[in-house]
């Protein structure tokens, strides 16, 4: 069995490790004392994981005509101490909860903009004293809530371009970049920043930010920075931090003060060079956007109870026939904003061969990998349970007890 390669550096160890390890078109640097974690072969378990998934049961049905497990959209997923599972169904605007038997208890918001109502959330989360955070990224707010179903605190996220975020056990918050690495932006004139921003930030409770973290990769060209620069968050029990890059063949571990701890790649089956730059065009006051030809190799992360990330990985790039288009718009008539979201493409399909969720140390060495047969929009973990996002097909939570 092959062993991950471990490099872990002096200054220019580190250095020349991390230039060794750069796909073409990229400038990566990594400070003193990270690791670079190269895993070659199907890691430490070998061939045979040395874990399971035990199905426990599928929550939501798109063609269901009870409106409880009737989703539209849904984007995430939270269970609190006592069993309970919190759906964020983003587009019904509401977070449907359930009992750990899966049977439906109440609903919790609105569509609105008042307290309590929500518009378009994307992200959900519950800190350690059981209160429930749901965010919109379009409306720049957090609103969290407590146990009582009462409004704990709102916060208006006005510095900087607002991602997805999720909250630190010991207070706080760790925010992404903005969707599509909105932190990327135009300067006045049509050209794009200097120097890129970090990319992870620590919020306060008050949704200060406390820090800023996490080295973007340089490719020379705007719309390719904010595709490829896509982040996921996932926080550890030490409030320690991983990044996942959809676009890039990286994993990063972070401790609670930012510092880089490691940063690691795997063998994956298909190249992540890039196809084609995209383009931008501005005529007659609109904008028109081509998006960069990429492939993409993860599509969720979370923790387990035992300290080991998963990370829903690609075994390959969808197919033709396999593919969902998600069309967004939205309206503005006096005041009054509407939204709305529809899927087009291999809707009808439930089941594929295209994604595996690998699992890693918490030395960024990969432990192996697990088949699964059902698209992955979205992982989630707690304890020992383990739910898998099927948001545009399905539209559904398949639910697994890991063993091992």
């Amino acid at each position: 069995m092959k062993k991950a390669l471990l490099s872990i550096g002096l200054a220019l160890l580190g250095a020349a490790a991390a230039a060794a390890s750069a796909p073409a078109g990229q400038k990566l640097d990594l400070p003193a004392g990270a690791a670079v974690v190269h895993n070659a072969g199907p890691g430490r378990w070998g061939k045979v994981p040395a874990v399971a998934l035990q199905p426990v049961r599928v929550l939501g049905d798109v063609d269901s005509d009870d409106e409880t497990v009737a989703f539209h959209m849904p984007s995430g997923l939270a269970v609190d101490d006592q069993g309970r599972l919190f759906v964020l169904d983003s587009g019904n605007h509401r977070v449907q909860v359930f009992g750990p038997d899966g049977k439906f208890l109440k609903t919790i918001g609105r569509k609105g903009q008042g307290p309590g109502e929500f518009f378009m959330p994307n992200f959900i989360d519950i800190d350690d004293q059981g209160n429930l955070c749901v965010g919109e990224t379009q409306s720049a707010r957090v609103q969290v809530i407590g146990p009582d179903g009462k409004i704990v605190r709102t916060l208006k996220l006005t510095e900087g371009a607002v991602g997805e975020a999720r909250m630190l056990h010991k207070g706080g918050y760790v925010m992404t970049a903005g969707p599509g690495g909105g932190v990327f932006r135009l300067q006045p004139g049509g050209q794009p920043e200097a120097v890129l921003p970090p990319l992870l930030k620590i919020l306060d409770a008050s949704g200060k930010t406390v820090r800023e973290f996490g080295k973007p990769a340089e490719y020379s060209d705007f719309l390719v920075n904010r595709m490829a620069n896509q982040v996921m968050a996932v926080v550890g029990a030490a409030d320690d931090v991983y990044a996942v890059f959809p676009s890039q063949n990286r994993i990063e571990k972070y401790a609670a003060d930012g510092r880089l701890l490691w940063r690691a790649d795997r063998p994956l089956s298909y190249s992540m060079e890039i196809k084609g730059k995209g383009e931008m065009k501005n005529s007659g006051g609109n904008m028109s956007i081509r998006m960069p030809d990429m492939s993409r190799c993860a599509s969720g992360a979370a923790v387990d109870g035992k300290g080991r990330l998963w990370v829903a990985t690609l075994a390959r790039q969808l197919k033709e026939s396999e593919r969902v288009s998600v069309m967004a718009t939205m309206s503005n008539d006096n005041g009054i904003v509407s939204a709305s979201q529809k899927a087009t493409g291999a809707v009808d399909l439930r089941t594929t061969d295209a994604y595996k969720l690998e699992v890693f140390g918490p030395d960024g060495a990969m432990l192996g990998s697990i088949p699964v047969k059902v698209f992955v929009d979205g992982l989630f973990i707690k304890g020992d349970r383990l739910f898998l996002l099927d948001r545009v097909r399905g539209v559904q939570f398949h639910e697994f007890k890991i063993l091992g």
